[in-house]
C-alpha cells in the first residue's frame, strides 16, 4: 500500500512540475505561478470528479442487479468483489464493439468498473470473470486514483501545450528565449506520456497477479488477454483515439498504435503478461 501511495506522490509531483514548466514557457514567472495554481485546482478536481468525467466521456451506462440484460454480469462483479474483500463497486456497461474494460474511482469505497459490450460478446464467462477480477485488483491496489489523476492532468498538459505554442514567441518580451519555450511546450506533453507509461506498465503486471488471485483462475485471464489483444487492434474505439490519455486505464491498449502512439504504449507486451499468468498455473 505504501508503494502505491509513493507512486501517486511521485506522479502528482512530476505532473505539477511539468505544469509549471509549461506555464513558465508561456508567461514567465507569473505564468509558472498561475500554472501551479491551475495544477492544484485540477488535482483537486481529478481526485473528486475525474472518475465521473471519464465514465461520461465513454457514455458508460450504470447497471444494477435488476437489469435483466446485464444481471449476470452485475452478479459476477458482486461475487468477485466479495472474494477480494472489497465494497461493491458501481457497475457500468459501454456500448462499444471493441473488447475492453477499466476501473476508476478515487478509492475502493467510491469505485466503479466498466466493460464494453464487445468484451461480453467475445469472451466466455470464465474469461470475463478473469478480466473483472483484474479490474477489481486495480481497485484494491488503489491504482484507480493514479489512473484518473494522471489521465486528467496529462490531457490538460497536452491541451495547454498546444494552446501555448501560439503565444510562445511572446515570451521574448518577458526575457525568455522563444526557442526554449517552444521546446518545453513540445517536450512537456511527451514527458507526461512517459510518466504515465512507466507507472502504468508496473500497475498492469500487479493487477494481472491480483486478478488471478481474486478469480483463482490465471489461465482464463491469460486466455482473455490473448483474445482482447487480437480483437482490440482490429476494432477502433473512437473515444479512446480522441482522448489517448485515458488509454492507460484499459486492460489492453485501445489505441490503433499508428504513428507516434505506438511508441508510447502504457501497457506491457501482452505476450509477457500471458506468460507470467500461465507460470502461476499449478
Amino acid at each position: 500500500m505504501l508503494g502505491n501511495w509513493f507512486k501517486t506522490t511521485l506522479l502528482m509531483t512530476a505532473i505539477v512540475v511539468l505544469f509549471g514548466f509549461v506555464g513558465a514557457a508561456i508567461g514567465g514567472m507569473n505564468g509558472m505561478m498561475i500554472a501551479l495554481l491551475i495544477a492544484a485546482g485540477m488535482n483537486f478536481y481529478a481526485y473528486w470528479f475525474s472518475a465521473e468525467a471519464v465514465l461520461r466521456m465513454y457514455n458508460a451506462q450504470e447497471v444494477t442487479a435488476n437489469d435483466r440484460q446485464f444481471s449476470s454480469f452485475y452478479n459476477m462483479v458482486k461475487e468477485l468483489a466479495h472474494n477480494a474483500g472489497l465494497p461493491m463497486p458501481k457497475v457500468y456497461v459501454i456500448d462499444e464493439a471493441q473488447p475492453n474494460a477499466f476501473a476508476t474511482g478515487r478509492n475502493p469505497e467510491n469505485a466503479a468498473v466498466a466493460a464494453t459490450t464487445g468484451i461480453m460478446q467475445i469472451l466466455t464467462d470464465r474469461e470475463l470473470r478473469g478480466v473483472m477480477a483484474h479490474e477489481l485488483a486495480h481497485v484494491k491496489h488503489r491504482d484507480t486514483l493514479i489512473s484518473t489523476i494522471s489521465a486528467t492532468i496529462a490531457g490538460a498538459i497536452s491541451s495547454i501545450g498546444s494552446f501555448g505554442m501560439l503565444f510562445a514567441g511572446g515570451n521574448r518580451e518577458r526575457g525568455g528565449h522563444p526557442v526554449v519555450a517552444i521546446l518545453i511546450l513540445i517536450l512537456a506533453p511527451i514527458a507526461a506520456m512517459l510518466i504515465q507509461m512507466a507507472i502504468s506498465r508496473a500497475r498492469e503486471f500487479e493487477a494481472d497477479k491480483g486478478g488471478a488471485d481474486i478469480s483463482q483462475d490465471p489461465a482464463s485471464l491469460a486466455a482473455a488477454l490473448k483474445k482482447i489483444h487480437n480483437y482490440a487492434h482490429q476494432i477502433p474505439m473512437e473515444t479512446a483515439e480522441m482522448h489517448p490519455e485515458t488509454a492507460q486505464m484499459m486492460i489492453i491498449n485501445p489505441l490503433s498504435a499508428s504513428g507516434m502512439q505506438g511508441l508510447f504504449s502504457t501497457h506491457p507486451q501482452t505476450e509477457e503478461r500471458i506468460a507470467r499468468l500461465l507460470a502461476m498455473v499449478s
